[in-house]
């Protein structure tokens, strides 16, 4: 998919993954919506961008907020490219330290912005994308965000992990789903990043983490991950695909 002149977009948008990608849309040519939870985020991230981008606050798992993200999409052109960046996580064991068993409205929040929220985000993209003539050989392309946490999970990660997981076992079926009507689906796995989610962390546990990867020993840079789906994006016979972004990392149980 040319990225030139096409309309994209980007979920979780307004900081780290997906606005690295949404401003290496943007130098490539093309136009960018994103949807973010974060109004401040988002209109700093549109201040940022400048014109080419567009910015509507939303939850990625409501069916009301995205149609009001693709329709100002739609008003830029026909909606050709998604990147699903959006996603929480957080911390939860199955049995506490009192034995108690873990909550399960934390448990479902997370998998429903990562997992629902995801399949929200492709259906409502898909549905458009299949009314577009082809460009070339297809109609569109969506990147999904996965996690490695969705094979190798640490203890803690329960929800995350299993969310994560959800989204890896959704990218080949929904690729094979969406193959008649010339739509990829393809999905990046990140190991550990320098994104807002590692916030909480002191920086002498980021400089730790990063060290724990095999080579390069640190953590990613947002801008790795907007240049493989830009690669992802323009490489049409790369589908149906999960890649791991994570500099051989493989996670010990804690």
């Amino acid at each position: 998919m040319q990225i030139k002149g096409s309309v994209a977009v980007v979920t979780g948008g307004a900081s780290g993954l997906g606005f690295a990608t949404a401003q290496e849309l943007i130098s490539l040519g093309g136009h960018v919506v994103i949807a973010d939870l974060s109004e401040a985020n988002g209109t700093r991230a549109v201040g940022m961008l400048g014109q080419a981008a567009r910015f509507v606050q939303a939850d990625v798992a409501s069916e009301s907020d995205m149609e009001r993200v693709f329709a100002a999409a739609d008003a830029l052109g026909p909606v050709r490219i998604l990147v699903n960046c959006a996603g929480r996580g957080g911390t939860l064991r199955i049995v506490d330290r009192e034995g108690n068993p873990g909550a399960l409205d934390f448990y479902e929040g997370i998998v429903r912005t990562n997992l629902v929220g995801t399949f929200n985000a492709l259906r409502l993209a898909a549905a458009r994308m299949a009314k577009l003539d082809p460009v070339g050989e297809e109609r569109g392309v969506c990147i999904l965000t996965a996690s490695i946490a969705g094979y190798e999970g640490q203890v803690g990660q329960v929800p995350y992990a299993s969310s994560k997981a959800g989204v890896i076992g959704l990218t080949l079926v929904a690729a094979r789903d969406l193959a008649q009507r010339a739509i990829r689906v393809c999905s990046i796995a990140p190991g550990v990043f320098d994104t807002p989610m590692l916030s909480r962390l002191s920086p002498e546990q980021r400089t730790a983490l990063g060290g724990g990867v095999p080579f390069p020993p640190r953590l990613g840079r947002p801008e790795e991950y907007a240049a493989l789906a830009v690669h992802l994006i323009e490489n049409t016979l790369i589908n149906g695909e999960t890649i791991r972004l994570d500099g051989a990392l493989r996670m010990p149980p804690r």
